[in-house]
């Protein structure tokens, strides 16, 4: 319980001047405002206890670069140490800030938090809420942040309190029927860290994407998850896609400034009809897509209402993960300062391959997150020009057949 690596971490680059007084003054406020940064676990009788003190110290070590370690490829292999060193998670802090100084005015902002407190959009808020603090300490302005709308501890009360049994039963009803009779899309599970190869969506080929959407009643995210069931499709020769996709878990207004774990899993099943157009697969999808999300349920329960058992480093339920990134991932500027952050993908991994979009203006990033024990680099490489084939495709002829649209891939 006391070594588990399983972190998500950032890389922060920061313009202007720092200085390691206001940058840890800074880090106070946050540390001060929001839970997370004075939680840690105890041992129960059945299961670890949440506990979070009153107060806590900031986390965070200033480093002057040397001249032989200003390069990008030494900045990542250091802050890959950051990233890789385990929490204890009895003692605390469950995260770590470190600031490498490369100039007076050029700087990267090292941060790593451990999975069991914070999803990904707890990065986005705490960017903003560094960046809040950091102003405040220029401006000789010493009052604390305000109090977050809704801490982590209160929403964790409303969200035991709203699932009831009852509540949970009807929604594993639906998924029981839902995902029924489903079956891998391949027999084995690689091990190992997951590789990342980044590729993008140009920016007219992503215009048109929206605009396919649009004419089609759908969502982005729902048209680029067919796209992305189709190709998959291809690749293993299944026609039964499931993959499972991760939501931010923040509906209501109060918990979007709460650092913490919130988001969950929902399970995405595709089944391919090639005898449809790509435009009837992608209305039929986004209705799917709207029933799965509005059967959410935390993810645990779900894999227990479908009585399954959980091996360790593998996922119960899907092989594959999903994701169009909604969570805010800022860019933060004023004259003189200004961050920029850049999510990494670590930790453990239960899935083998996936699939995660950011959107960047008009142009949306593809990142490929897969094992190499299991994909050869060369299989990746055309899955992702097998996906922009797709897209480009169905932009150009919705009404294409499924059938047609996979032919012509060859």
């Amino acid at each position: 319980m006391r070594r588990l690596l399983n972190n998500i971490c950032a890389v922060i680059h920061v313009r202007g001047s720092l200085t390691p007084q206001g940058s840890e003054a800074a880090l106070q406020k946050v540390v001060d405002r929001q839970e997370v940064f004075r939680l840690s676990f105890l041992p129960g009788k059945d299961q670890p206890m949440q506990l979070i003190r009153r107060t806590g110290k900031p986390a965070l070590r200033f480093h002057e670069l040397t001249s032989a370690q200003q390069s990008p490829e030494a900045i990542e292999a250091l802050a890959r140490e950051i990233f890789n060193k385990p929490f204890d998670l009895v003692q605390g802090p469950l995260y770590r800030a470190e600031v490498f100084r490369r100039s007076a005015d050029d700087h990267v902002l090292v941060f790593a938090i451990h999975h069991a407190i914070a999803d990904g959009w707890t990065l986005g808020v705490f960017v903003q809420d560094l960046f809040a603090a950091y102003l405040q300490g220029v401006r000789g302005i010493h009052t604390a942040l305000p109090p977050v709308p809704l801490s982590y501890t209160d929403w964790g009360a409303a969200e035991r309190a709203f699932w009831t049994p009852e509540n949970l039963e009807e929604r594993a009803t639906f998924w029981r029927s839902h995902l029924s009779e489903r079956r891998p899309l391949w027999q084995r599970s690689g091990s190992g860290p997951l590789q990342r190869i980044v590729s993008q969506i140009p920016a007219d080929l992503g215009r048109a994407v929206r605009e396919l959407a649009r004419r089609n009643g759908a969502t982005l995210f729902s048209t680029l998850l067919t796209a992305f069931q189709i190709t998959l499709s291809k690749w293993p020769g299944e026609d039964d896609i499931l993959v499972g996709t991760p939501v931010a878990n923040r509906n209501k207004p109060a918990v979007r400034e709460t650092m913490g774990y919130c988001s969950g899993i929902v399970p995405q099943r595709g089944r391919i009809d090639r005898t449809r157009t790509f435009s009837g697969s992608l209305q039929d999808a986004h209705r799917k897509t709207v029933d799965s999300f509005a059967n959410a349920m935390p993810f645990a329960e779900l894999v227990r209402a479908l009585g399954e058992t959980t091996a360790s480093g593998q996922n119960p339920v899907f092989q594959v993960r999903f994701a169009l990134q909604n969570h805010p991932v800022p860019d933060v500027a004023v004259p003189g300062l200004s961050l920029q952050l850049r999510m990494r993908s670590t930790g453990t991994a239960r899935f083998d391959l996936a699939c995660e979009i950011n959107e960047e203006g008009d142009a949306l990033e593809v990142a490929w997150l897969y094992r190499q024990s299991m994909f050869p680099v060369e299989d990746i490489g055309d899955l992702g020009r097998l996906y922009l084939s797709v897209l480009e495709g169905a932009c150009r002829s919705p009404e294409i057949l499924t059938s047609a649209l996979l032919t012509s891939l060859q």
